[in-house]
């Protein structure tokens, strides 16, 4: 039951983001920059486990892969104002955003190798 309640909340999050859009792009932008995501995915560990360390360790982790991967916004509004199509546009910004992380991954688990010593 608890799955069904996870999937609904987060499905409606989603939803109303898309409606807000309708109305206001500045306001959605606003709603989509905010990490709901993460928030939600920390709401559900902590609900399931309450292990303070290991979302502790999630929410670090987060952090570095957030970074580098904040330029495919701009990559993907670049590629829609050259006049990609739109899925096309996205693709190449998934595939940026992929190698991105992929690139960082050796280097986070490093990081959290060290810690864990």
């Amino acid at each position: 039951m608890f799955y069904v309640i996870k999937v609904f909340v987060s499905a409606l999050i989603i939803a109303l983001v898309n409606e807000v859009s309708k109305r206001s792009s500045t306001l959605a932008a606003l709603l989509l920059a905010l990490p709901i995501v993460s928030v939600i995915a920390f709401t559900w560990e902590w609900a399931e486990t309450t292990d303070a360390e290991r979302i502790a360790s999630l929410s670090a982790e987060t952090f570095w892969f957030v970074l580098p991967t904040l330029p495919m916004f701009l990559v993907l509004a670049w590629l829609l104002r050259l006049g990609y199509n739109y899925y096309l546009a996205f693709g190449h910004m998934y595939s940026y955003d992929c190698a991105v992380v992929c690139a960082n991954a050796v280097p986070a688990a490093t990081i959290n190798l060290m810690n864990t010593r």
